[in-house]
């Protein structure tokens, strides 16, 4: 499996902002504008302090990595991403590209439609007619990945099962129990339906597996004939499933049931339920990795502002102490 985020890169992620938080601090310190007004009209170090002060607001919002996932998915608003990524352009600018990829969308759309979900999460911010990615979008929009080639596969305006789902797998396999700890259990089924007739996990066509065991005692010791004898003597140590013994044997399952009924009676042979699993498939695994990036950028990136708010809290109280 593809590992999440290293330590490494959720110590910059998590302290990227709150180092440029105490930079932009400084420089403030340090600044002598002439007039108030000139410090908000032309200092861009006002306007990254603006920015990154409503973000720190936007991110409280409980509900913002859903929102986040949900706005993604719209592959207009995932190519005017990318548009940004080069620099700032104008609605008439953004809507030329948005040609040259295939999407026809008309100035009207691209204005009421796609940017004010942009906006109001704070990936893009518009300045004088023209947009740009803001630091926090640009970020997200570098960790996009391929991302934009199966979020057509999630469906739109959801709670985001599917999402919470395909990350919970990326840690390993996972039974429908333990699924159901993560999504209400009312929704398990449909999101897992979901999922697999994308190509996203690969399900298991039952619940559970009766794989049967062979017991330490020997079978010298009791009187059994030679199909019972070439049964369990075919049992590996890991366990087998009916089917699997039937085709390894060459018996039937019919034959293979009756004569491990009779194996059990005589404590040779033993049955254990093995719950089925869930995992992702490559496509699966791929985009559980982006999403969970993305969830993580976003949550280092709050707790980065809540230390910069301890931090200021602290250094207001040693200034009114001295």
């Amino acid at each position: 499996m593809t590992t999440v985020l290293t330590q490494t890169q959720k110590i910059e992620n998590g302290g990227y902002f709150f180092e440029m938080l105490k930079s932009l601090d400084l420089k403030c310190k340090s600044c002598a504008p002439i007039t108030p007004l000139e410090c908000i009209t032309r200092c861009k170090v006002h306007r990254l302090k603006n920015e990154l002060r409503c973000l720190r607001k936007t991110l409280d919002n409980p509900d913002y990595v859903k929102d986040l996932f949900n706005v993604l998915k719209n592959p207009t608003r995932l190519v005017i991403l990318q548009v940004l990524l080069n620099g700032r352009y104008s609605v008439n600018q953004l809507q030329l590209e948005l040609k040259k990829t295939g999407c026809l969308a008309n100035q009207n759309a691209v204005i009421e439609e796609y940017l004010p979900p942009l906006t109001a999460l704070d990936l893009v911010s518009e300045l004088q007619d023209e947009y740009s990615l803001t630091l926090f979008g640009s970020r997200l929009a570098n960790l996009l990945g391929c991302f934009p080639k199966y979020a057509q596969k999630l469906p739109t305006h959801s709670e985001c099962y599917e999402e919470a789902v395909l990350q919970y797998l990326l840690s390993g396999p996972k039974t429908f129990e333990q699924i159901e700890t993560v999504v209400l259990p009312k929704n398990v089924s449909r999101t897992l339906r979901r999922l697999n007739s994308d190509c996203l996990i690969n399900a298991p066509t039952q619940r559970d597996y009766v794989f049967f065991f062979r017991t330490i005692r020997s079978p010298d010791k009791e009187n059994i004939n030679d199909t019972e004898r070439k049964i369990h003597k075919a049992i590996p140590q890991e366990g087998i499933p009916a089917g699997q013994l039937a085709e390894k044997t060459g018996f039937s399952k019919s034959v293979i049931y009756r004569n491990i009924k009779h194996l059990r009676s005589k404590k040779l042979v033993f049955q254990r339920r093995t719950p089925k699993t869930y995992h992702l498939t490559i496509k699966g695994e791929k985009l559980a990795t982006v999403l969970t990036e993305l969830q993580q950028t976003v949550g280092d990136t709050w707790l980065s502002f809540q230390q910069a708010a301890l931090e200021n809290a602290k250094a207001l109280k040693i200034g009114d102490l001295t």
